[in-house]
């Protein structure tokens, strides 16, 4: 199937292109013609999100480890749960944020 585009057309074409992560005009030309439409989500922010919330549950578990270690829980233990569970709440609150 082949057709004719004015220059502006290509150029809207290819502006509405860049917004995806593709560079094959082909295969965004069939889903566009198939689909009527694309929903792409940047998961970038996710899955940064995702890399601190890892961290913080290795630290927990660190945390967690040295206490089943030494059967004793001091107060500095608390605290530090309470810091990495504060920095759980900030990034769950930045997530949603980043979200609208």
């Amino acid at each position: 199937m082949k057709f004719d585009v004015t220059e502006e057309e290509r150029e809207l074409i290819r502006q509405k292109m860049a917004q995806l992560p593709t560079s094959q005009i082909g295969a965004y030309l069939r889903k566009m013609a198939i689909d009527g439409y694309i929903i792409y989500t940047d998961m970038t922010e996710i899955k940064k999100f995702n890399k601190e919330l890892q961290a913080i549950g290795n630290n927990v578990n660190q945390i967690a480890k040295r206490v089943n270690t030494t059967s004793r829980i001091y107060d500095t233990n608390i605290e530090e749960i309470k810091e990495r569970l504060n920095e759980i709440w900030q990034l769950q609150r930045r997530i949603l944020l980043s979200l609208h």
